[in-house]
């Protein structure tokens, strides 16, 4: 009887310890696939000249990491940072720093800004948080009317745009592509799987405009007045993951940037880094794969 009590004492306290777990909704690695902290991380990324926060845009963990990630790194640094990010276009930044100073609506920049449509839920705290503290906030991606034009008939259509959007909007011509480039080797093989073999070059270039002209936003943002400041830069992940994508680009066009690459991604097991997950990330944040979606 009383190994039989012990057994079921022992079952009970089990159960109850199981019961207790807390969820866990993301954990963070580095490099060498080892569990660190965020305020590691974040430590870690101050000493960077440039970093990408590569996102999942739906993903709820991953904007309030981002916000969390800005916060710290505007502490670490005394607010010598600049924030900028693929959801706002080049033509865009007028009406961008119109709301920073505070001369028009949220409304405004919502409508004429052309927001995302999770912009209220997911960035409108980072841009807010640059608005408050006085910090700029750079619209770093191409026009999507010249990213369309470029997977319509490839990037020599680029040099008969004006004198003016070539200046003020795209990357210097002519655009150097990294083809070879795992990333957009897979695109150009997915392009073509889906039986458009003649246009996924093309549909390549599109996506090394906004690279190239993400990359050159960023670091001619570090001239002059941002000189030495800390450029925080949020895209999809497919964008900077494993250095390549703009991460590519601003090497590109100035090597002694040195860049620190988040990446994030999803899996039912978050104990350890799964080889699909793994890269040349200086770290790698993974979400719970049933994480709820933001829109």
């Amino acid at each position: 009887m009383k190994h039989i009590i012990t057994t079921l004492l022992l079952t009970l306290y089990a159960v109850a310890a199981f019961s207790q777990t807390p969820l866990k909704a993301y954990q963070i690695f580095d490099k060498e696939g080892k569990e660190v902290t965020f305020e590691e991380m974040a430590e870690s990324l101050s000493n960077y000249d440039v970093v990408f926060f590569g996102e999942l845009h739906n993903n709820p963990i991953a904007h309030w990491l981002q916000f969390e990630l800005t916060k710290s790194l505007a502490t670490q640094k005394n607010n010598a940072i600049v924030l900028g990010a693929e959801m706002f276009e080049k033509d865009n930044q007028l009406v961008l720093d119109e709301y920073l100073n505070g001369l028009i609506k949220e409304a405004v920049l919502i409508k004429d800004g052309k927001a995302w449509d999770n912009y209220k839920t997911d960035y409108a705290p980072l841009v807010d948080f640059a608005k408050e503290n006085n910090i700029p906030f750079i619209a770093t991606n191409v026009p999507r009317r010249y990213a369309s034009l470029v997977s319509k008939k490839g990037l020599p259509e680029l040099e008969t745009l004006s004198k003016e959007a070539k200046k003020k909007y795209i990357a210097p011509l002519p655009i150097e592509v990294p083809y070879d480039n795992p990333s957009y080797k897979e695109m150009e093989q997915m392009m073509a799987g889906h039986g458009m073999t003649g246009k996924a070059k093309q549909f390549v270039e599109a996506q090394a405009i906004k690279d190239a002209t993400m990359g050159y936003s960023i670091v001619e943002a570090l001239k002059k007045k941002n000189k030495g400041k800390l450029f925080l830069h949020y895209n999809g992940d497919f964008h900077s993951k494993n250095h390549e994508g703009t991460v590519w680009y601003v090497n590109h066009y100035n090597k002694n940037l040195k860049s620190g690459v988040i990446a994030f991604g999803q899996q039912t097991d978050l104990s350890k880094l799964s080889d699909e997950n793994k890269g040349e990330n200086e770290f790698t944040i993974i979400c719970n794969s049933n994480m709820t979606k933001t829109f």
